[in-house]
């Protein structure tokens, strides 16, 4: 859904956005949630998904399982992902956020297993690299959203699926003075 190119099976950003010339800065993978910051300006778009620039970004994941902190040291350490091993990353159990919206459709949930939430910030963001790290700790991600890009949060700007808002001038400069 954060691409404007036509999809076969699935809506795309196009079939709901009608501004010209607006494109998405970086990425989440179809499974995934949350905040997707769009532009028209190309600076900015380089300095938020520019891999080399390590624009750090912000993931609620719902897991499968209660993290020890031997489990939360792996994934701050970075983990070995097969064919590649992550850059060191904050990670931090947290409670469920009361602010965020209901899932559709609803995660599965099993009886016989507990559900967690973590807290990542990473600054690199390799195709499905927070599915793969929890699950390669042992925690398959449940749900997984994106809560804050550098200093534009969700928390602080609560929106909703679909709702839109523009940038604070002060965050938006935050993302312009980069490196």
């Amino acid at each position: 859904m954060c691409q404007f190119s036509a999809h076969p099976s699935r809506p795309t950003l196009a079939d709901y956005i009608k501004i010209p010339n607006i494109y998405p800065a970086g990425r989440l993978d179809a499974d995934s949630e949350g905040l997707l910051l769009l532009t028209d300006d190309g600076k900015l778009q380089h300095n938020i998904s520019h891999p080399a620039l390590k624009q750090p970004k912000t993931y609620l994941a719902q897991v499968e399982g209660i993290p020890d902190e031997a489990t939360l040291a792996r994934l701050r350490n970075g983990v070995n992902l097969g064919d590649f091993v992550t850059q060191p990353c904050q990670a931090r159990l947290v409670q469920a956020p009361d602010w965020l919206w209901p899932r559709n459709p609803p995660i599965r949930e099993r009886l016989d297993k507990s559900t967690s939430w973590l807290a990542l910030t990473l600054t690199e963001g390799k195709n499905r690299q927070v599915r793969r790290m929890t699950a390669a700790v042992g925690l398959p991600t449940l749900r997984l959203v994106r809560i804050a890009i550098g200093q534009v949060s969700l928390q602080s700007h609560p929106l909703w699926p679909g709702d839109m808002q523009e940038i604070d001038p002060s965050d938006l400069s935050t993302l312009m003075t980069l490196r």
